[in-house]
């Protein structure tokens, strides 16, 4: 019987296991849709976006672009909670598309913000699932300094 007991644990924390990594992954994969134009924004067009109205998801405005590049219009912004109408924000624009993403500071840890959101669920996946404790705090300590970073410069 405890070979069998042994069988389970080992199951159990390979299972565990497969679920923080894919909290883990998932995470990156979210983050990485926006933080790739802010981490690699070498060759992109930058600019400034003078913020004029928001709907529900987007907020829009006036884009002047930093080096001489075609007029646009129609250029959209991911809506979060700081941006406030008439806010100058410095952006880049996302290759073959209308949207923008913040740059900077702000922006950066704003891109990463849903893996944040999985160092955190990874974290108790970790600690209860897998019996690492001190792997499980520094996980969520990772998770929620970039969480309340991203509160704090926004």
């Amino acid at each position: 019987m405890p070979s069998v007991n042994r069988a389970l644990l080992g199951a159990l924390r390979a299972a565990m296991g497969a679920v923080a990594v894919l909290l883990l992954v998932a995470g990156f994969r979210a983050s990485w849709d926006s933080a790739q134009h802010v981490v690699l924004a070498k060759g992109r067009e930058h600019g400034t976006l003078t913020v004029a109205d928001c709907g529900e998801d987007t907020c829009t405005g006036a884009y002047a672009p930093k080096a001489p590049a075609p007029a646009r219009t129609g250029l959209t912004i991911e809506k979060s909670i700081a941006v406030e109408k008439g806010a100058v924000l410095k952006v880049v624009l996302k290759p073959g598309t209308k949207e923008l993403v913040r740059t900077g500071p702000a922006g950066a840890l704003h891109a990463w913000l849903p893996l944040a959101g999985a160092l955190l669920l990874a974290s108790i996946v970790i600690a209860g699932g897998l019996a690492l404790p001190r792997v499980a705090a520094a996980t969520a300590a990772t998770g929620a300094a970039i969480a309340v970073a991203t509160f704090t410069l926004l």
